[in-house]
């Protein structure tokens, strides 16, 4: 871990601070919280953790919207907790990246209550601000993701703001130069307290364009991707405009000349833009981010022909980069009833973390991801998300990802001795880690053992990827590095497949990795059900076609 390229190939684990543990009652986890489980991340085999937003903030969108980029929030502790949640994760070999939501700030941040007085002040152009039209209305037709105009009328400036996200979370404007110095200077504030990565959020959002140009209609059958029903109107347009500006790339290389001061920090980009696997490789090629990923492998599409030509697509247009790929996150309904199909399987969350984590690339694991947890199905009356609030019934959406994890099969899941922020659903109590600890053929020790597993071949965390031509429902895919070359397939279905791959002269079979295991006779494959079978190969005579 003290590889300077330690981020390539690593598995991230991602902790949503809220749900993770609470350790004063409140119901709301908190860095003491995470502390006292960082044994258990450790012993999970996971390289780093990521922690979403823990800063000052009013949590309108529950700390993506910062209100002091160099305070802890009192909900979860100060800043000491953080040093020492901080030391005692290096302690573990376990690295640490934290969000830094550059790109808006919460409408209490100091900085956008000086910039709403008027257009005199020394930060009245620190946020981006535009006239109305003749007719009052606002200056152009941007949308916010979260629904309805991207402008908020601010009346003391009798101006527009804009939000790409929620009213109270206003966008900067980095075409600013002391916008762009302050908020470096903010990253530099916890690079010198010795974190590891970054992981950041929406960055491709950082500018906007100056003409403020309408964005241009999307006809009814492209409005799809990232979530974004036909029932969002954001699904409407094609955004050029608001976000994914080619001044962002200067910024980026900026972020990264910082970066580079601090040896063995890596930057991960959140990215989601009109085609946001070229603006990964664009991202990460050269001296601009160190991995980017994306939201293609958080849809609800789930084949082998999808994944396989996702990748490929990937591979193809990111010469220099890195990706790092994701299965769930705190803004997704969970895998396994998004990809499970009512299938909530310990082989299928298995196979699936697997399958995952032998892509080139890094991988996020989002917490409960090791457990098999199932998307909670949150009645209105607890919503909390905005987001959700603003489209139920159609859209219900992001707490039923983010309930507490369930730590004990007791009454709220041994999260809190209050009242959790959201309700702990009881068929998560069924999948606690206290009983999974107990039972050697549950989802976490089958987690544990893959993760285990794949640190004794290297291939799987840095090799080169060669997908092999197979019908669905079979992934297959070679990983090479200095001539050790392993082979990887997975039936995605829970029904037996057979398929013929070419003559794989040499071929061994390794065991060890604790999934459902398929045959290689010659050139006969046989899987189970949401099987797998690794194979050592002779890189010299596979065959394969180039991903």
């Amino acid at each position: 871990m003290t590889d300077v390229h330690w981020w390539r190939g690593a598995v991230i684990y991602q902790i949503y601070p809220r749900s993770f543990l609470d350790t004063n009652d409140d119901g709301v986890g908190d860095l003491p919280g995470i502390i006292e489980r960082l044994d258990y991340v450790a012993g999970l085999g996971v390289d780093a953790v990521w922690i979403a937003p823990f800063f000052k903030s009013p949590m309108a969108d529950f700390g993506y919207d910062i209100a002091d980029y160099r305070a802890v929030d009192p909900l979860f502790g100060t800043l000491a907790d953080f040093d020492r949640l901080l030391a005692k994760a290096h302690a573990l070999g376990l690295k640490v990246m934290i969000d830094q939501v550059l790109s808006h700030t919460s409408v209490e941040h100091d900085w956008f209550r000086e910039s709403r007085q008027g257009a005199g002040n020394a930060k009245a152009d620190w946020y981006v601000w535009a006239d109305p039209r003749e007719d009052g209305t606002p200056p152009n037709n941007w949308l916010s993701i979260f629904g309805g105009s991207a402008w908020k009328w601010e009346p003391r400036r009798q101006q527009y703001y804009l939000h790409n996200f929620l009213a109270t979370q206003p966008d900067l404007n980095f075409h600013h130069p002391d916008v762009r110095a302050a908020v470096l200077d903010a990253v530099r504030f916890w690079l010198d307290r010795g974190v590891d990565g970054l992981r950041l959020d929406a960055i491709n959002f950082c500018f906007h364009d100056r003409r403020l140009r309408d964005n241009p209609a999307k006809p009814p059958d492209r409005r799809t991707g990232r979530g974004f029903s036909p029932d969002n109107p954001y699904a409407y347009q094609y955004h050029l405009y608001n976000n994914t500006q080619p001044e962002n790339l200067a910024f980026l290389e900026q972020l990264r000349a910082l970066l580079d001061r601090y040896p063995g920090v890596a930057a991960l980009g959140e990215i989601s833009s009109e085609d946001s696997l070229a603006t990964i490789a664009e991202y990460t090629s050269g001296s601009r981010l160190h991995m980017g990923y994306s939201f293609e492998l958080l849809t609800d599409d789930f084949s082998a022909g999808y994944i396989r030509e996702t990748v490929r697509a990937q591979e193809a247009r990111m010469r220099d980069g890195w990706p790092c790929w994701a299965i769930s996150n705190h803004d997704v309904e969970r895998v396994l009833s998004r990809w499970g199909n009512g299938n909530a399987s310990t082989a299928l969350a298995n196979q699936l973390t697997a399958m995952v984590c032998s892509l080139r690339g890094s991988v996020c694991v989002y917490q409960g991801e090791e457990l098999g947890l199932t998307e909670a199905d949150v009645p209105y009356e607890a919503l909390r998300d905005p987001y959700g609030i603003a489209f139920w019934p159609q859209f219900k959406g992001r707490d039923g990802c983010r309930t507490p994890m369930p730590w004990q099969d007791e009454p709220h899941g041994g999260f809190t001795r209050g009242a959790p922020w959201l309700p702990v659903p009881p068929e998560h109590l069924a999948l606690a880690v206290s009983r999974q600890e107990a039972d050697p053929d549950s989802t976490l020790q089958g987690f544990r053992r893959f993760m285990q597993w794949r640190r004794e071949h290297p291939a799987l965390r840095t090799g080169a990827i060669r997908f092999l031509d197979a019908p669905e429902p079979v992934l297959a895919f070679t990983r090479e590095l200095d001539g050790a070359c392993v082979l990887a397939a997975f039936n995605l279905s829970a029904t037996a497949a057979e398929l013929t791959l070419p003559t794989l002269r040499g071929a061994r079979t390794l065991h060890g990795h604790g999934l459902h295991e398929g045959i290689l006779d010659g050139h006969r494959l046989r899987l189970p059900g949401h099987g797998a079978l690794f194979a050592a190969l002779d890189p010299t005579h596979h065959a394969g076609a180039a991903a």
